[in-house]
């Protein structure tokens, strides 16, 4: 199977996972959200250094250390998906699950706006109108909810930024993936312990057998979208990864819609209509210009250093 193909199961596996979450976290109730946070992380490393350990792959923890800037970008890197990890758990739990996947929704336009802030890129005529409409559907959305859909934009953005670091790393998805949950696994283990000693509102462990060993898969479950993600990312080009995308927010809003009853007012409505329409326009432009750039580099007339930083 060519890395490309390889690439766009990865990322189809990681998305329709991703996109059954809110019936995996309505689960894991009465704990809170930071305890969940807390158990994603601790799990996450145990089940990713048995499989680093399985593959007999601990070395690479002495070179990363001498490469300082490598650390910073995973510090950065795992910093900001613990903010999204919290900010989803807690919109899954306070039944807001279809605000969670109208930030999935414009998390693409966010990575748009992410290369002209970040990177300086300069945006064609075609994705400034993608931003116009999206900002625009914020707008409704905002009147509609009588605030800004904070919940989506934090996790558009923290998702947004996450995706930048990774692509910029390049690291093997399970090497980044440790030392990126090994990061805030003190931090976790802190919380967890204080919760059970301090406090002892600690749900982990006192509401039943099943409950508890959700939270122990919660690791698994958490790592292998993740690894999924890192591979795809490592493969495919940006255009390609933010075009599967649309997969998880789809099944979110079916389950908050469907299966949660959240409501979806005409307002809201239109609101999530002009975010399709922004995304609409944001693909049919990506998907030219890769085209065109792909006919100018089998033509020869543009270099394949070219045409690969233009798909990036």
């Amino acid at each position: 199977m060519t890395p490309l193909r390889l690439g766009y199961l990865y990322g189809l596996g990681a998305y329709l996972l991703w996109g059954f979450f809110p019936l995996y976290f309505k689960l894991l109730r009465p704990a809170g959200p930071l305890e969940i946070l807390a158990h994603r992380v601790v799990w996450s490393v145990a089940f990713v250094a048995l499989l680093l350990i399985a593959l007999r792959n601990v070395g690479f923890l002495r070179a990363l250390l001498r490469r300082p800037r490598t650390l910073a970008g995973i510090a950065a890197a795992a910093t900001l998906i613990a903010v999204n990890w919290f900010t989803y758990i807690y919109g899954v739990n306070s039944d807001r699950v279809v605000e969670t996947a109208l930030g999935y929704f414009i998390n693409p336009l966010v990575v748009v706006l992410l290369g002209v802030l970040v990177l300086r890129e300069r945006l064609r005529r075609a994705q400034w109108l993608a931003l116009g409409v999206g900002a625009t559907a914020v707008a409704v959305l905002a009147v509609d909810y009588g605030r800004l859909p904070y919940l989506a934009l934090i996790l558009a953005f923290s998702f947004g930024g996450y995706s930048l670091v990774k692509k910029r790393l390049g690291l093997p998805a399970a090497e980044g993936l440790f030392v990126e949950s090994a990061v805030l696994s003190l931090p976790a283990l802190g919380y967890l312990g204080w919760l059970a000693a301090a406090t002892g509102e600690a749900a982990f462990g006192h509401v039943s057998a099943g409950h508890t060993a959700l939270l122990v898969l919660a690791g698994a479950l958490t790592a292998i979208p993740l690894l999924l993600f890192a591979g795809a990312a490592n493969r495919l080009p940006l255009t390609a990864l933010g075009m599967l995308q649309y997969v998880a927010p789809i099944l979110q809003l079916g389950c908050g819609v469907l299966i949660f009853h959240e409501p979806m007012p005409p307002a809201r409505l239109a609101g999530f209509a002009l975010v399709w329409l922004a995304l609409i326009v944001f693909t049919a432009d990506a998907v030219r210009q890769a085209r065109h750039t792909r006919r100018l580099r089998l033509d020869g007339t543009v270099p394949a250093t070219v045409a690969v930083a233009s798909s990036r």
